[in-house]
């Protein structure tokens, strides 16, 4: 069984209840239940809520909401691994055999459904814990700075300031859309970041993290760009 499970959590503080807000004239948890549904790699979409008015959101949009989370999985300091190895240990009470789980985040618009599909031939294929969205940094971080305390500048890495961009390796982040992962290693909490993990790539320009109302206006223009008119 494939089993996809989106977090939704009620209590968002910076952006109050961004889990349902209207993105570009849909929830946007919507959207992240459309791009599973249309990959067609899940026998069940759940979303795991501690809010009823959410349940119903994502009900209304084709996804499962079969039972309430837990106060002690729905606070701020919660990860996402035990809220993952929770859903998996309802399905398997009930008598389902997940084997392959796919976390897909709520706010995450740009998820689209041919990704997941390449996430799901990557962990197949390789045979990994994990496979994730990843994308590359737009500038090198070994020529980081940061500013000190006294109001200046100073890099992080300031052997690297005579080496050429191009001459630096490469650097990726999570994109935060998505983690397939095979159940065990959701339900033993072994770590996502590991050398049994394999990324699937995605081009910078459909990642945006949205975690302020900043990035919640960025996301909103991206995404009218990315659905005009050629």
């Amino acid at each position: 069984m494939k089993l996809a499970v989106i977090p939704a959590r009620g209590g968002s503080k910076r952006i109050p209840r961004k889990n349902i807000k209207d993105f570009c004239g849909q929830p946007m948890i919507a959207r992240s239940i459309e791009a599973a549904r249309i990959s067609g790699c899940f026998d069940c979409i759940i979303v795991s809520t501690d809010d009823e008015e959410i349940a119903a959101v994502a009900r209304a949009h084709g996804a499962d909401v079969p039972f309430m989370r837990p106060p002690e999985l729905s606070d701020d300091h919660t990860g996402t691994i035990p809220v993952i190895a929770h859903a998996i240990k309802w399905q398997q009470q009930q008598g389902e055999k997940p084997h392959l789980i796919c976390c897909i985040y709520a706010t995450a618009p740009f998820v689209a459904a041919e990704d997941l599909n390449r996430g799901l031939e990557a962990i197949e294929l390789t045979q990994a814990d994990y496979a994730f969205s990843v994308t590359s940094y737009p500038f090198p971080i070994q020529r980081a700075v940061r500013i000190t305390e006294a109001g200046r500048v100073e890099m992080f890495a300031p052997e690297n300031f005579t080496t050429r961009s191009q001459d630096l390796e490469e650097a990726y982040h999570d994109a935060g859309q998505f983690y397939w992962g095979q159940a065990n290693a959701w339900l033993s909490g072994q770590p996502i970041f590991s050398g049994n993990t394999v990324p699937v790539i995605l081009p910078r320009h459909r990642v945006q993290d949205i975690d302020t109302p900043e990035d919640w206006t960025r996301a909103e223009m991206m995404f009218r760009v990315m659905q005009a008119p050629a």
